[in-house]
């Protein structure tokens, strides 16, 4: 048999004879196997460890139960006639009961529900291709050829297809980045989502008792909740927020305050509304870490409707279950890392360090380190704790045990800023290519959406039918600052698509390879 014929079969070739594959298998084979006992060992240890309890708890009920049928009915007998006899004792430890009872009831934390979201899809031709970005950019006049290039080459590393969008405003030559240009883009975002939010909730404006919106580039006067309570003619005394200057994490920031709102405020709805503004923030100089923004940031937003109705429970997707918040602006490097300014020459835009790797992985050490005790099982909280205590008081030097989040979490939406931050993430969380592909097909077919790309990814999932009941879904963003929010969410039902659902024309093609 030739070398060509022998390659092409795909158990040989010219230079290793078969034999030689035979051994390298049967080495590769204990291997495996091993992985896979190592694999079963853990779960059975996880296992073991989560239901210890209600092991030990069954053969104590069992003794109790015998203990009890064997025991002398006079016994018994003699206790009821002491509790018949003794009313006032029975009436005392009724009210204290009753006002304990009561007192929880009114002082526990309300339950907050995700009744629905929507994110936007802009039109088609809004959609711009890497040659035509270029173009774009070189008939602009504002970049050097050295810029040029650099732009070239961050698209083609990016992980961003040719599908995703950019503002009206950028499609002029020269571009028209006006109040107005950007005032029309912030209202085509935020009604987009919200006009498909109310049609499929039938959620009456005038039913919302908290308004939250975040945007972090552009904050005009009247603010962005005023142009949404304006536009939808909410009513009069409303609570409403506007967020600026806090980064892709302030979606999850707006949650959480939107939550918080809803422990005050009883039987009330609350909207949150995320997004980005880009038409005013293209950067138009030849600063290498200002032009980065240009080349991921793309259009996108979304719209959530919270609400602490019990009646809600029934129609809500989700129910939330943590918010974890991080913030390292106290370093001055972490402060900067992220940082809006002028170049040289004036032109404004936002710079990126080269240290923002290292700094959003010591704020995301810092926030597991808090959400960790609050969802991941007992198991992995041993392993931890255990490994901590050896290198601590016995300096025993071990590599310091990653806890299994994949154990807390059947779904992971890490925000999709960029290709090298999912890469970091899936590689320090040990996560599979499964749970990172709604971040990775989210920034291959929308782009860095800002603080919205966590509810694209959550779409994703939906779409492709794997959110069930009792999944819990772990969204995580990182914003200036520097920040690292986390949200736990816990799906109620199966959860189906919603109508309009962005990816509901293009789920079929996905997922997609990205760049190696």
């Amino acid at each position: 048999m030739s070398s060509e014929s022998s390659a092409s079969n795909g158990l040989t070739t010219a230079s290793t004879p078969p034999g030689d594959v035979q051994i390298q298998q049967s080495r590769r084979l204990p291997d495996f196997l091993q992985s896979v006992n190592l694999k079963y060992v853990k779960l059975g240890y996880h296992y073991l460890v989560s239901h210890l309890l209600t092991l030990c708890l069954i053969p104590l009920m069992a003794v109790i139960i015998v203990e009890a049928s064997q025991s002398n009915p006079d016994d018994i007998h003699q206790l009821w006639l002491h509790l018949k006899y003794n009313l006032v004792s029975v009436i005392i430890c009724s009210a204290i009961l009753v006002f304990g009872c009561t007192v929880y009831i009114m002082t526990r934390p309300r339950s907050v529900f995700l009744v629905d979201y929507a994110c936007y899809k802009p039109p088609a031709k809004l959609q711009v291709k890497y040659e035509q970005f270029m173009e774009h950019s070189k008939l602009t006049g504002d970049f050097d050829d050295s810029s040029l290039e650099f732009q070239r080459k961050i698209l083609e590393r990016s992980g961003l297809g040719e599908e995703t969008y950019v503002p009206e405003a950028m499609f002029y030559i020269p571009p028209r980045p006006s109040m107005l240009a950007a005032r029309e883009e912030a209202e085509q975002v935020m009604f987009g989502a919200l006009d498909v939010l109310f049609e499929n909730t039938n959620i009456k404006p005038k039913d919302i008792g908290v308004l939250v919106v975040n945007c972090s580039l552009f904050n005009p006067t009247p603010s962005l909740s005023a142009m949404i309570v304006n536009k939808y003619k909410l009513r009069g005394n409303i609570r409403s927020f506007n967020l600026g200057g806090m980064g892709c994490s302030a979606g999850v920031i707006a949650v959480d305050l939107a939550k918080d709102m809803l422990q005050v405020h009883r039987n009330t709805c609350a909207v949150v509304v995320s997004t980005e503004n880009i038409t005013q923030n293209w950067y138009f100089g030849n600063k290498k870490s200002m032009l980065i923004p240009n080349c991921l940031f793309r259009v996108g937003g979304s719209a959530v409707l919270l609400s602490n109705k019990s009646k809600d429970r029934r129609r809500a997707k989700y129910k939330v279950v943590h918010v974890v918040r991080t913030h390292k602006g106290a370093d001055d490097k972490a402060f900067k890392c992220v940082y809006q300014e002028q170049d040289a020459k004036g032109k404004t835009g936002v710079s990126l360090s080269k240290d923002l790797m290292a700094i959003a992985g010591r704020a995301l050490k810092t926030n597991i380190t808090t959400l960790g005790p609050l969802v991941l099982p007992i198991s992995e909280q041993l392993l931890f704790f255990t490994t901590l205590v050896a290198n601590k008081l016995f300096n025993a030097r071990l590599k310091p045990y990653i806890p299994d989040f994949k154990l807390a979490f059947d779904h992971f939406c890490i925000h999709a800023g960029g290709r090298a931050v999912i890469d970091e993430l899936e590689k320090n969380l040990q996560l599979l290519p499964l749970h990172v592909e709604a971040s990775r097909m989210t920034l291959h077919r929308f782009g860095n959406t800002s603080s919205s790309s966590i509810w694209y990814e959550l779409a994703y999932t939906e779409a492709k039918g794997r959110m069930k009941k009792g999944n819990r879904v772990w969204q995580i963003a990182f914003g200036s600052g520097f920040k690292c929010n986390s949200a736990v969410w816990e799906a109620l039902r199966n959860v189906k698509p919603s109508t309009s659902n962005p990816w509901e024309d293009c789920i079929h093609r996905y997922p997609v390879q990205t760049v190696p």
